[in-house]
């Protein structure tokens, strides 16, 4: 049960939201399949990477069916630039599912979309909140470290769901839950938080002084290990020789940048071909 702190946070960063919003594009639609495409291409990528595609893609892809019929390839080549191609495999494999399964429409209830291939609890929940304004808790990283600093403490992941449930109860779904991935966005941010301008920074435990207790938390996400030199490096130049056509096995290791290193190529590649990101046409690799 909400306390009348919770109630005083809740109504003090929903209010601050109303009048804070960027007004980006996606927050001016309810199209289900607009949002889940939305929702998984900003999974582990920018919003401004995604800014960039998004409208494209949906352009390109207006509705499940229209990618459930494209080739996988296809698929691949349209998401250019955001990185994490297999997200892109598994929301043409959500669009199959939505397409054989439900009509062409993606589903309301939480499990349905939990069924989805990519799709896990903060998608589905998001789903549910901005597309069909349902009660749902969504819980991205920049909440749960609002919710941490809020709190004073490290946080379990039960610790957060049941924090992020109680302020919401009872809120406007879609403006709720905007209003605190914002405040997380742009002022409770990771890095020179603005403690100074904070609208609950009354009610906040942790105030900006000692250690952070949302590091470690639950929910919030660490730091990415290096790309440089790392085997995503590879797999991405790879896929990007890819989309503009054919490349030669005896060239691949050359192209993903370890020409002294075949056999971590090759191995790359095995994964690459498991996963259905490309496929290899007599002595050639294609998407």
């Amino acid at each position: 049960m909400a306390s009348s702190v919770d109630v005083s946070l809740a109504e003090a960063i929903e209010s601050w939201g109303r009048h804070h919003l960027r007004d980006l594009p996606w927050r001016r639609t309810r199209d289900p399949w607009r949002i889940l495409v939305v929702e998984v291409m900003a999974q582990q990528t920018g919003l401004e990477r995604v800014l960039g595609r998004w409208e494209d893609f949906c352009a390109r892809f207006p509705d499940p069916a229209a990618l459930a019929g494209a080739e996988p390839g296809e698929v691949i080549r349209a998401w250019s630039g955001l990185g994490y191609n297999r997200r892109a495999l598994a929301l043409h494999r959500a669009a199959v599912r939505i397409v054989e399964r439900h009509g062409g429409a993606v589903p309301r209830r939480l499990e349905d979309l939990l069924a989805l291939p990519g799709v896990g609890p903060y998608t589905a929940h998001a789903v549910r909140a901005f597309a069909f304004e349902e009660a749902a808790t969504v819980v991205d990283t920049n909440v749960g470290r609002v919710l941490a600093r809020l709190s004073g403490r490290r946080l379990t992941r039960r610790g957060v769901e049941e924090i992020a449930a109680r302020l919401a109860a009872g809120r406007d779904p879609w403006w709720w839950n905007q209003s605190i991935m914002e405040f997380g966005a742009l002022i409770c941010r990771a890095r020179s938080p603005g403690c100074d301008a904070c609208p609950v920074g009354a009610l906040c435990r942790w105030r900006g002084t000692g250690p952070d207790p949302a590091a470690g938390s639950a929910a919030v996400s660490g730091r990415q290990a290096p790309f440089a030199g790392s085997d995503r490096e590879g797999r991405g130049r790879l896929v990007e020789a890819l989309r503009a056509g054919p490349v030669a096995l005896a060239e691949a290791a050359a192209v993903m940048g370890w020409p002294d290193e075949p056999a971590r190529a090759q191995q790359v590649i095995g994964r690459l071909l498991d996963e259905g990101l490309v496929r290899r046409r007599g002595e050639e690799l294609v998407l």
